[in-house]
């Protein structure tokens, strides 16, 4: 029988050198890829002598003013014709060779229709944040579903465009990636995915490389974002527990870090968890925010002026 194929997919902005170490190392993968679709916002930026990595890399450019979280990947996973589609940011490095065998082994499981990566912490990577990296993708696979929503809450509808895999033929069947997201994309379509009756998988083999230092303000506004894109979709997200997921976090950070002796590093937890609150609550009654700090609050001003 004919192997699945598979097709990566990568929105990416002001690409840097990341892109073509991202490049090479998707080269390497042992499961075969078919094509490697980008959707570059910054055409100036791109280097030709990228593409010359592998033929199997085809560029779209587009302006900043036509880029969109959900309706940017809507684009490419249209130019894609493969059984999955795998979507990955410009700075999520494959650990290994084995991302994509790993991914796509998933969709074996029955039920599932997305399957995503574990992200483990760069080397930069300030020691809370690793903790974080740690306690959003656990060593252990696992897959969600419906029945799971009384347990887990918001993070039953978790998945991460980072690096994330989707079926094809399911992705077509739901309709796809709304074609106007401000962020979180990819939730809003795996909670789609889970009421309908399907399953998303977290696969902790299929390795990535990523995270960030985000500071207060970095954190108000990513949060911000969230809470707008929350507010949006009551379909998905109304009456689904969230908050307590995030306090949990906070203290298994905290005791960690006591534990770690590093308790001078607690305070900033907690002010980070502050910011974070307060972009999160700010995002949910956007509405009722004055133009210039909704302006001033977001990460995203162009979702705004369209």
């Amino acid at each position: 029988m004919k192997a699945a194929t598979a097709d990566i997919l990568i929105p990416a902005y002001h690409p840097g050198a990341e892109m073509e170490e991202l490049l090479k190392r998707l080269k390497k993968q042992t499961y075969p890829i078919e094509r490697i679709y980008i959707i570059n916002t910054d055409e100036k930026g791109w280097n030709p002598r990228w593409q010359e990595i592998d033929s199997r890399i085809l560029v779209t450019h587009i302006s900043k003013k036509e880029f969109d979280h959900g309706g940017t990947r809507k684009m490419a996973a249209e130019k894609s014709e493969a059984d999955y589609m795998i979507f990955m940011t410009q700075d999520a490095m494959p650990a290994d060779t084995r991302l994509v065998e790993h991914l796509i082994k998933a969709f074996e499981q029955p039920g599932v229709k997305a399957a995503y990566a574990r992200q483990l912490p760069r080397e930069d990577c300030r020691l809370a944040e690793r903790y974080t990296r740690s306690f959003n993708y656990p060593a252990k696979s696992f897959c969600k579903g419906k029945e799971d929503l009384p347990r887990l809450g918001i993070k039953t509808y978790f998945c991460s465009n980072v690096c994330a895999a989707y079926e094809k033929k399911a992705y077509q069947e739901l309709g796809g990636f709304i074609d106007r997201a401000i962020f979180n994309e990819d939730m809003i379509f795996a909670g789609t995915l889970i009421q309908k009756g399907y399953q998303v998988a977290y696969v902790s083999e299929a390795r990535v490389i990523h995270s960030h230092n985000y500071n207060c303000m970095q954190q108000y506004r990513r949060n911000f974002d969230l809470g707008v894109s929350q507010k949006e979709h009551p379909e998905i997200f109304e009456g689904i527990r969230s908050e307590g997921e995030g306090m949990r976090l906070v203290l298994s950070t905290v005791k960690y870090l006591i534990r770690k002796g590093k308790p001078y590093l607690v305070p900033g937890v907690f002010l980070q968890s502050v910011f974070k609150y307060l972009g999160y609550f700010c995002g949910r009654h956007y509405e009722n925010l004055p133009g210039k700090f909704l302006l001033w609050s977001t990460m995203n001003k162009e979702y705004w002026k369209k």
